[in-house]
């Protein structure tokens, strides 16, 4: 159990638009993208690719009057804001398309995915080497920071200042302080002025182009959405530090074996506060490569963070489908991500998906559990009697079959079902009938 303390519910900073009218300027910033998924999804945009082929341009160019730049522009926003799925070289629509017009939270992600997104819209300047671009990218998050905190315009020397001395933390940390005469400009982060100066102007034009910022004359102040994700990333930051010592820092393994004792709500927190810390794509790549090892209580864990990741793991954990082991856990995922009751998730799993997923959970039990908790696992199988389940067990063909009948034997009082049990992992066990 845990004595942390919950933390109120944050509000938005006072001012900040309902999520109804957030969404409505996030649906306006994504307009052209959205009736691009559209064209590609209703039959005229067939044998659309990423990226978008030649004929399929010209007759998205002819269908939505639109100029090729302009196409292209909003089929990379489609793509960045989950609005059409990549499967191999060839798109389709995605989930949050269908949501588009109901559901303001999945306009929201999406609008945030294409904010995440920015750097990727807007293309950096020719000629600039690629660790001094990501070194502006690293340095954004402080620049919104100011921005957010002063509520208002700030003025671009301001800006160029702070992002300035951002990369100088950097070079800091990775000991590239320079030394010597230097010939040009120097900045306080050991770089031409110059360049930072370029930087920051591509920066602020490229959030700019994603509605996350209004330029002026030597000025920018963020939009209602822009103020309203960056204080969301603010707060999960401040979230991430709230974490019991140690659990943030640990690999996804030991932090889900942290979280294994404790009740739904505080491993919520404790998952959001790991996913925090992290870049979401490699945080969802480790949690996947800990459900497809063989403890089993870990991979019924790792979906569970998952579930706290929400829309940027849907379309990795669709991915993992048609993996055997894995495909249980992503069915009812995606049917609960798709608005399936969860009482109601476990209709989406056939008959043999829905007995693996019990051999694999009463495998998490013996392993980690009590032997109480395994006898009572046998009312959740879907066979409805013990002779029915021992012969579906036996065919699905789990690798933990034989320890998990094993130890039901073992926990079970009634002797005669507990000798059925045994007989049945015997039989696994040797390749009888």
């Amino acid at each position: 159990m845990t004595t942390r303390r919950t933390r109120p519910a944050p509000r938005p900073p006072e001012g900040t638009p309902p999520p109804a009218e957030l969404a409505r300027q996030a649906r306006a910033v994504l307009a052209d993208a959205v009736r691009i998924a559209h064209w590609a999804a209703d039959g005229t945009g067939k044998g659309a690719t990423a990226p978008l082929a030649a004929q399929a341009l010209e007759r998205a160019c002819a269908a939505l009057e639109l100029s090729p730049a302009q196409v292209r522009v909003g089929w990379d926003r489609a793509r960045l804001a989950g609005l059409i799925e990549l499967h191999g070289d060839t798109a389709r629509p995605g989930w949050r398309l269908r949501a588009w017009d109901r559901d303001d939270s999945a306009v929201l992600r999406g609008w945030v995915a294409l904010f995440d997104a920015w750097s990727l819209v807007h293309a950096s300047p020719d000629g600039i080497e690629a660790t001094a671009v990501a070194e502006a990218v690293e340095a954004v998050p402080q620049v919104l920071s100011l921005l957010q905190l002063s509520a208002g315009a700030v003025t671009v020397p301001a800006l160029l200042d702070l992002l300035g001395q951002r990369v100088a933390e950097l070079h800091e940390e990775r000991c590239e302080v320079p030394y010597g005469p230097q010939e040009q400009p120097v900045s306080v982060g050991g770089r031409s002025a110059e360049l930072n100066a370029l930087l920051l102007d591509w920066a602020l034009e490229g959030l700019a182009s994603v509605g996350a910022l209004t330029l002026g004359a030597g000025h920018a102040t963020l939009t209602p959405l822009g103020n309203w994700a960056v204080w969301v990333k603010l707060e999960q930051i401040c979230v991430a530090a709230q974490s019991p010592a140690g659990n943030i820092e640990q690999p996804a393994a030991d932090m889900l074996l942290g979280c294994a004792r404790l009740t739904p709500g505080p491993a919520r927190a404790e998952y959001r506060a790991w996913l925090a810390a992290r870049p979401v794509g490699s945080a969802v790549a480790e949690l996947l490569a800990v459900a497809r090892g063989e403890d089993a209580l870990l991979r019924g864990l790792a979906f569970e963070a998952l579930r706290v990741v929400g829309a940027p793991a849907e379309p990795v954990v669709r991915s993992v489908v048609a993996e055997a082991p894995l495909r249980p856990y992503a069915l009812l995922w995606l049917a609960e991500y798709e608005g399936t009751d969860p009482d109601d998730a476990q209709d989406v799993l056939s008959r043999e998906e829905a007995t693996w997923l019990w051999v694999d959970t009463a495998a998490a039990v013996a392993d980690h559990g009590e032997t109480g908790l395994l006898v009572r696992h046998l009312d959740s199988a879907v066979q409805g009697t013990v002779p029915a389940l021992l012969e579906e067990v036996r065919a699905v063909g789990h690798p933990r079959t034989v320890q998990v009948l094993v130890a039901l034997a073992a926990a079970h009082p009634d002797p005669a079902l507990a000798k059925a049990v045994r007989r049945a992992a015997f039989q696994v066990h040797t390749g009888g009938v």
